[in-house]
């Protein structure tokens, strides 16, 4: 049978997105919750960190995480839910899911403590989806935008460049 496009669909703007902030989150050592009937699941909490971009900076927050999940086929799907503070004082909930893709053959390099910071990037998909929660008036904004994140390693934990969707 030929499907034809829907004459509903319409033209319309590009996909644009904007630097929002660089953030690196320092972590707790990892808590193993177990192999379960979605795969493993493994805790990864903050132990605080930092953020810096155009119209915010401030400190993550210790006490959250990342509840991830390590499927069969070896991709992680995070869960995780992070305070920040503002410079001036402002609290932020900040949550995101997302997907780490390691190719099979960079697997032993990621368990190598010696070796897993040093991998490229590139060479493996990290994607998250920032949402925004506050009720502080100067950054009201938040509540209203979608980002997107890319993430790396980093000694002692997890960096991301988030941007905003526009």
């Amino acid at each position: 049978r030929l499907v034809t496009p829907d004459p509903r669909v319409k033209a319309i703007g590009e996909i644009t997105t904007r630097h929002l902030f660089d953030m690196v989150v320092d972590l707790n050592p990892q808590l193993e919750i177990g192999v379960g009937p979605l795969g493993r699941r493994t805790l990864f909490g903050s132990a605080g960190g930092t953020f810096h971009g155009p119209r915010l900076r401030g400190e993550v927050l210790p006490g959250g995480g990342d509840w991830a999940l390590f499927r069969p086929d070896g991709a992680m799907a995070l869960d995780v839910r992070l305070t920040l503070r503002t410079h001036d004082n402002a609290l932020v909930h900040m949550t995101y899911s997302g997907r780490w893709v390691f190719p099979p053959d960079l697997r032993a390099d990621l368990a190598n403590p010696a070796n897993r910071y040093h991998i490229d990037p590139a060479r493996y998909y990290f994607r998250t989806n920032p949402l925004f929660e506050t009720g502080a008036e100067q950054y009201a904004w938040l509540n209203d935008i979608v980002c997107v994140g890319s993430g790396y390693l980093v000694d002692g934990g997890i960096a991301y460049k988030v941007t905003q969707v526009v």
